[in-house]
């Protein structure tokens, strides 16, 4: 059923999609590439898997973000959305 209801937004992202269910929950994402074109797969992942987020939009600040992030330890698979995995 998730994987149809996120059919009906294809054209809001023809680039891809991703889904990450578990009991009680299920995320779906549309993708449209403007950012990090080749790694900017969701549902995005902490770095030990316990945290799963679909996101949509734009962290204007993320480079400083980023940065501070990385130097507290972070590992960023992706540029998008500056959420590290």
């Amino acid at each position: 059923m998730l994987e149809r209801m996120n059919a009906t937004q294809t054209h809001r992202g023809p680039d891809g999609d991703g889904f990450h269910v578990e009991p009680g929950v299920g995320l779906g994402h549309r993708r449209l590439s403007i950012i990090d074109l080749t790694g900017g797969k969701q549902p995005l992942y902490n770095e030990d898997g316990s945290v799963a987020v679909t996101f949509n939009g734009e962290i204007y600040n993320f480079q400083p973000l980023m940065a501070e992030l990385a130097a507290l330890g972070h590992v960023f698979r992706t540029r998008c959305a500056a959420i590290p995995r």
